[in-house]
């Protein structure tokens, strides 16, 4: 991914076609933006465990993501990861993406832009569009624990859009 502790993967490269990525993209309603607004501000209080969280059950459930970080690509044992000074620092990266694709939810173009610029700096680790996906599904896994009764399934949804 987009640092130091990501390198040269085995994964195939995303596609070099900016307007496939951006046909793709869905459109939120006002309510998922409020969701997403209001449930940000919960998950912000957590932003480096979530980040931890994330990308410690990202491994566990898609261990060939490993291979696009030269730091974790062999590490077997990823308890040991939850203390890594690395991993805690990509986490919070990831979490600031998120944070911005937030602050920019409701500017559609500048969203894009931003999602264009995050493929466009994994292109060169090898880092495949299928891995966002997993990293999205991990992300709503890690935040559902600490939203507790807030967490619904309109939330979710806002938050798989997004």
């Amino acid at each position: 991914m987009g640092c130091a502790v990501s390198g040269p993967g085995l994964a195939s490269k995303p596609s070099e076609d900016p307007n496939e990525e951006e046909a793709s993209a869905a459109t939120l309603t006002d309510h998922q933006i409020e969701l997403i607004k209001e449930s940000w501000k919960l998950i912000q209080e957590d932003i480096a465990k979530v980040g931890i969280i994330m990308f410690v059950r990202l491994f566990e459930t898609h261990p060939e993501c490993k291979d696009v970080f030269f730091l974790f690509r062999d590490v077997d044992d990823l308890q040991r990861l939850r203390t890594s000074k690395e991993l805690r620092a990509h986490g919070l990266r990831v979490m600031s993406f998120i944070e911005k694709s937030v602050a920019r939810i409701d500017q559609t173009e500048r969203l894009v832009q931003l999602a264009m610029e995050l493929g466009k700096s994994h292109y060169r680790y090898n880092a495949p569009p299928k891995y966002y996906g997993y990293v999205g599904t991990e992300f709503i896994s890690a935040v559902q624990p600490i939203l507790k009764e807030k967490w619904t399934p309109e939330v979710e949804e806002a938050w798989k859009v997004l």
